[in-house]
């Protein structure tokens, strides 16, 4: 994993799923969260917990500014921006270690 102390990341339903873009701070954490169906609202209700993309950031306004950036992105260009560097939509939580 690359390390950062700030994340930006990516959640889908499936492959071609709904989308959620978030930030945090601890990546595995938050991640693991979204799994067990620990974040109320639009993660738990469309069963978004699929970690499909993440970018690291050393400071939290860089990563703050990038979740609103890719929060007004079309939905098309976000999914140019998984599939760039992960075709199959895989689960990239699997490849995570803490």
């Amino acid at each position: 994993m690359a390390y950062g102390a700030y994340f930006v990341y990516l959640l889908a339903s499936g492959k071609h799923g709904t989308l959620y873009v978030g930030v945090t701070n601890d990546l595995l954490r938050r991640v693991h969260e979204h799994k067990l169906k620990l974040v109320g609202g639009f993660t738990k209700r469309y069963g978004v917990d699929r970690l499909v993309y993440y970018e690291p950031f050393d400071d939290p306004a860089s990563a703050i500014a990038r979740e609103k950036q890719l929060k007004r992105w079309r939905r098309d260009w976000k999914v140019r921006l998984i599939e760039k560097d992960n075709p199959d939509w895989s689960d990239l939580s699997l490849t995570l270690s803490g």
